[in-house]
């Protein structure tokens, strides 16, 4: 029954949200893909928008203005509160005063915008997207790309019937030294890879308590919770802590683990989903608001039989192999460790030190734009849009979808306490409605992820 209503909901949710978009609609067509508003060469100014401003956004703008070229002309976030120092830095920064706006609907209605960059709330990441695409803008959008499974998949048709350059924030992808450890490990010097571990043992101090409160003034809290139920606003959401909330976040799991499951995916050479998922965790040492866990171990099965894991430890923790943040991969010859952008490895019983790569061989940048590091993954993106060619990423939104989609099924399957077998092929979990029930979400009009985008 509760499943049945939830779909009565969201047919509801989906024939109003067709209504709720008005300064879209000119941009749109009814016959589907539109025209881009300008062609681009490959000497043209691209201009920027970014859209959330408080965290990675200030990263965004500072990465976009360094690129020859590029002009971010408005910062959009829904707290106004955080406009006087963005402004001031930004204006410093590329000698231009940026405008600035709280809805991102009148972003997109800017046709001087080619693209957006989205370092908004998790829950946010797919309907602006999806918006942006419609508009005619191309996208860059942070980790985890969707909020849900569905969601996720709904961008991903959206950059394709658009003809978007939709770039998923997994700048790993980018960076030489990764780039260098996973064409090692294609080429079958460690033999075959079995499994791949995604590690996360990043300390998370206890969140505390919040409390509702009168919305501030100048935060547009309407538009700030978007697609979620609406609740009254609480002093513990803005600006960070929203991450261990279910309606807005997706654990450490959801936030560290899209990096390092990208290149445990990649490193395996996985381009598809696996079949099964088992997550267990829990919150420890904390008594306190947060509804997600800070301890997580989730283990994927393929159709083949290898695996895939990812673990977090939020608390006191020892390391592996001297690894916090990176990733383990595990061959019939021996084995790797990736740490940062170096990478090491070892073969036989012994243990015996093979090839590694220590970073000394990236090709000096005083910029820091082709080297190691996120930088290059902006510049990527840019060369992409200048090319209106989206074949030309590092990291398309459908390589992002199939990554996030794994910290979907580890949540899914922690918040069950139970192992889940998943349909790859029709992103559903096999005969299990109470799992394919967190496979979307309720939309709140008008912040509605369209059936057909």
């Amino acid at each position: 029954m509760m499943n049945q209503e939830r779909a009565m909901d969201r047919r509801e949710f989906i024939k109003a949200g067709a209504k709720g978009v008005a300064g879209l609609a000119a941009a749109t067509t009814a016959l589907g893909a539109i025209k881009p508003q300008r062609v681009l060469g490959a000497n043209d100014r691209i201009v920027m928008a970014v859209i959330g401003i408080n965290g990675r956004g200030r990263e965004h703008y500072r990465q976009w203005v360094r690129i020859p070229g590029v002009e971010v002309k408005t910062l959009c976030d829904v707290d106004e509160r955080l406009f006087p120092e963005r402004v001031a830095e930004l204006e410093k920064l590329q000698g231009k005063k940026p405008k600035t706006e709280y809805d991102l609907r009148r972003v997109l209605d800017d046709k001087d915008i080619d693209a957006i960059s989205i370092a908004t709330c998790d829950h946010w990441h797919a309907l602006a997207t999806i918006w942006a695409c419609q508009a005619g803008k191309h996208v860059y959008v942070e980790k985890p790309t969707s909020h849900n499974i569905w969601e996720g998949r709904k961008m991903v048709e959206a950059a394709r019937r658009y003809n978007r350059v939709v770039q998923a924030g997994m700048q790993n992808r980018s960076i030489e030294g990764v780039r260098k450890a996973i064409e090692f490990l294609h080429s079958g010097k460690l033999g075959e890879i079995y499994m791949a571990k995604g590690l996360c043992y990043k300390p998370r101090d206890c969140i505390g308590r919040g409390q509702e409160a009168p919305v501030p003034e100048g935060l547009h809290w309407d538009l700030w919770l978007g697609p979620a139920e609406y609740r009254p606003y609480n002093t513990i959401l803005v600006h960070y802590k929203w991450h261990w909330f279910w309606d807005f976040g997706c654990a450490d799991i959801g936030n560290q683990g899209p990096h390092q499951m990208d290149i445990a995916r990649w490193g395996m050479n996985k381009r598809e989903h696996p079949v099964r998922v088992k997550c267990v965790g829990g919150k420890f040492a904390c008594d306190d608001d947060q509804e997600t866990p800070n301890t997580q171990l989730a283990t994927f099965e393929y159709a083949d039989g290898k695996i895939l894991q990812f673990e977090v430890r939020g608390w006191y923790t020892n390391d592996e192999a001297g690894v916090r943040i990176g990733n383990l991969f595990y061959g019939t010859e021996g084995w790797m460790y990736l740490n940062g952008d170096k990478w090491y490895t070892y073969y036989g019983r012994k243990n015996e030190p093979g090839e590694y790569y220590d970073g000394s061989g990236d090709v000096a940048d005083p910029m820091n734009l082709a080297g190691a590091g996120g930088a290059a993954h902006f510049v990527n993106f840019i060369e992409a849009v200048r090319a209106n060619d989206w074949t030309k990423l590092n990291a398309d939104i459908l390589e992002g979808h199939m990554s996030t989609v794994l910290c979907h099924m580890a949540n899914i399957s922690y918040r069950l306490g139970r192992e889940l077998v998943f349909d790859g092929h029709a992103e559903r979990f096999v005969g299990d409605e109470q799992a394919n029930y967190y496979l979307s979400r309720n939309y709140r009009y008008p912040y509605v992820v369209p059936e057909k985008v």
